[in-house]
């Protein structure tokens, strides 16, 4: 880049220093500032490298469209340089002709032509010769640039994370030829001098320096928001070692709802140590503002489920006030039956996940079931024709999951075997192989014996879960109900002799049309194989499967709907709809002051509390009232209510309600990119990158922090 001013015969420089300005990236503006400095040969430039190597110092630019201070030297967006000195800078049209000696004449045609020699000089000298500084700066500039996209397009920029033979024909380098080709000078001549133009070393420490970039904006919007939710989801498997993906949720300073994914931790350990571990690389090296921490919400699996339960408690013992929740990317009902680790529950829950991934290959599959539906119920086209359309959607998932698998068992049962034996050759092997998989799961009597019993016990916190994640309505609803949820499972506790007897004959019923045999599970008799004579089916199940999933349910729903957790829920009843739907009933004071720590004046409450609830108690003809904790958050009257707003704010970050769609796109592109990248192609350092690659990114702060990360590198240069 230039370290001069473009403007011919500009007296700018070490006499006269000046700040410079870059050319604008824009188009139209950048043809204006070319043909304004009257540089023929700048107007056929591109913008882009106009940008890059020219400059255009203040002395041409009205001293209004500048704005100075301690830190740095701006324009204003849409200047345009105005001021030339025309003793120096000829000006068409600007002078007048008179008539002259024939002296005079050659005069003024030796004049031109010196004129003309010396705009050509100095138009020769304005090539932009770059220091090696400045040309190692360009060159780092081009390889973010690729790397971003290619992040962007999570597409993986080289080979498996082993493949240690350098970059050959990766996406990066591919994209870095291409460049070259269309004419990177900096790049053609690092590539001439080192016969590659990135190592995979060098392009592992780009990756680090986004990464740490992308954390850094992250944790400084965070830190804007005053508080924020922690979430995690199921650990995975990068590399050969489980890590755990961690997401925060956030109000930003608009009001709005925002969740970002900040990355993998390391979940290799077990117990207090791992989840200490955990909590010092998230406060440490994310430098996240633990104490701000209001809320969390795992998603985990039985496998990893006490690791998870331990994190939580830490969590809570460090930080009281990071209340546990429910998680709204998953159902209640499935949360609950997911922390359990009977065997047989656990066979329904991965029995769930195949059916899902099987029906999910191709609409022939899903076809087939949904014929398979209509010959069971030949006489009830209505229940049949209801059935289809859940199972379109991912029923596998669903808060009334175990009803519908306990509806369409039999024509499930039909379907898979019809593709395993495959008669006219529809199907491949892989599907019907797959296809007997889920055959001898169903015809496990373990399998019936724990559906049937998740079907009825989950049957009681079904409403009180699909409300929790409805509006808020309908949320508010939920918690003040609980208590009625509570009572139904005690109920079912101290009687479960009665009601265990009920689930057996259904599982029995069920078997008998299945043609199963009603036995104990294959690990059992493995194992005790001396006492299996003296133990019967229904005194097993009862003891393994009815009274474990009925504890655990209790107790799950204690621990995920604590008080602090219900008071917040509570404050639902602050939004205006709600105020109009119960205007016979004030708020409830006694709810929000549990966050009179958090909010702006708690002496001014009761009355704020008080204005606000009048202001929303009757509805005129035709009004409409903010039903969703969004809508309310982007009223224009709410900041004149500042402990409402700060309320609100702190009821936003509870993971338990279901964000916007405009708003949950962190876990929607994680998911994509675990879906579809392959195993041997994942990064942690990747998916951070390509779920949060409109952060904004800039290339001379990256440029600045990987110089200053490895200086060494640049001496290597």
């Amino acid at each position: 880049m230039q370290n001069h001013c473009a403007v011919p015969n500009c007296p700018s420089g070490k006499s006269d220093p000046q700040p410079l300005f870059r050319f604008p990236n824009d188009a139209e503006r950048s043809k204006k500032w070319a043909e304004k400095c009257q540089r023929q040969d700048l107007i056929d430039r591109s913008p882009e490298h106009l940008y890059r190597y020219y400059r255009v110092c203040g002395k041409h630019f009205e001293t209004s469209l500048i704005d100075s201070d301690a830190q740095s030297t701006v324009l204003k967006d849409d200047s345009i340089p105005t001021i030339f000195d025309m003793s120096s800078q000829p000006q068409n049209g600007q002078a007048k002709r008179t008539k002259q000696t024939t002296k005079d004449n050659e005069m003024e045609s030796k004049g031109r032509k010196k004129m003309k020699k010396s705009q050509a000089a100095t138009a020769k000298e304005d090539i932009p010769t770059l220091s090696e500084e400045e040309e190692y700066k360009e060159y780092l500039k081009s390889l973010f640039e690729v790397l971003l996209l290619l992040a962007e397009q999570s597409i993986p920029p080289t080979g498996p994370a082993n493949n240690d033979q350098g970059l050959g024909s990766s996406s990066f380098q591919a994209l870095l030829d291409i460049r070259i080709m269309c004419g990177d000078e900096v790049l053609k001549k690092r590539y001439n001098e080192n016969k590659e133009c990135c190592s995979t070393e060098q392009l592992n420490q780009l990756i680090e320096v986004c990464e740490k970039f992308i954390r850094s904006k992250l944790v400084e919007e965070i830190k804007q928001s005053s508080f924020f939710s922690l979430l995690t989801g199921d650990p995975v498997k990068i590399s050969g070692e489980w890590q755990l993906p961690v997401f925060v949720r956030y109000v930003d300073e608009s009001n709005f709802q925002r969740e970002r994914f900040v990355g993998f931790l390391s979940f290799e350990g077990d117990g207090d140590i791992l989840a200490e571990k955990l909590l010092s690389e998230m406060t440490d090296k994310w430098e996240l503002d633990m104490e701000k921490c209001r809320g969390q919400a795992h998603s985990c699996s039985g496998t990893h489920f006490n690791q998870i339960k331990i994190l939580a408690a830490k969590l809570m013992e460090m930080h009281p006030r990071a209340v546990l929740t429910l998680s709204s990317r998953q159902s209640l009902n499935m949360s609950l039956a997911s922390g359990l680790a009977s065997s047989g529950v656990q066979l329904v829950m991965f029995t769930f996940k195949k059916i899902e991934s099987f029906f999910g290959q191709s609409p022939l599959l899903q076809l087939e079931l949904e014929n398979a539906i209509s010959i069971f119920y030949p006489d009830n086209e209505e229940k049949a024709n209801e059935l289809k359309e859940i199972c379109r959607t991912g029923w596998t998932r669903r808060n009334d999951a175990f009803e519908v698998a306990v509806d369409i068992l039999e024509a499930l049962l039909l379907c898979v075997d019809s593709v395993h034996d495959n008669e006219d050759m529809k199907w491949s092997d892989q599907v019907s192989q797959n296809a007997l998989e889920i055959s001898k799961a169903l015809t496990d009597f373990e399998f019936v014996m724990a559906l049937v019993v998740l079907k009825n016990v989950m049957t009681l916190t079904q409403p009180f879960g699909k409300n929790i994640q409805g509006n808020a309505t309908e949320s508010h609803l939920a918690a003040v109900s609980l208590k009625a949820v509570l009572h139904s499972l005690k109920e079912v506790s101290d009687n479960i002799d009665v009601y265990h007897e009920f689930w057996n004959d259904e599982a029995l019923t069920i078997a008998a049309t299945m043609e199963i045999s009603a036995k104990l599970p294959r690990s059992f008799l493995r194992k005790h194989q001396a006492e299996c004579g003296s133990i019967r089916p229904e005194s097993y199940y009862k003891e393994h499967l009815s009274v474990p999933v009925v504890n655990h349910t209790i107790r799950e729903m204690n621990r995920l709907f604590c008080e602090d957790h219900l008071k917040l829920l509570r404050c639902l009843s602050l939004i205006p709809a709600v105020i109009e739907q119960h205007k016979s009933t004030e708020p409830e004071e006694v709810n929000v002051q549990a966050f009179n720590n958090d909010i702006p004046n708690a002496g001014t409450l009761s009355a704020e509390l008080h204005c606000w609830w009048v202001k929303w108690n009757k509805k005129g003809k035709g009004e409409t009232f903010p039903s969703s904790l969004h809508e309310t958050l982007q009223l224009a009257d709410v900041k004149f209510f500042p402990n409402m707003l700060a309320v609100f704010r702190l009821i936003g970050v509870l993971p338990t309600l279901a964000l916007e769609d405009s708003c949950n796109v962190a876990h929607k592109r994680f998911t994509m990119y675990m879906e579809n990248t392959p195993d041997r192609f994942k990064s942690k350092s990747l998916a951070l990158l390509n779920n949060n690659y409109d952060v904004g990114f800039d290339l001379d702060s990256l440029v600045d922090t990987y110089m200053k990360t490895y200086p060494e590198v640049q001496q290597e240069s």
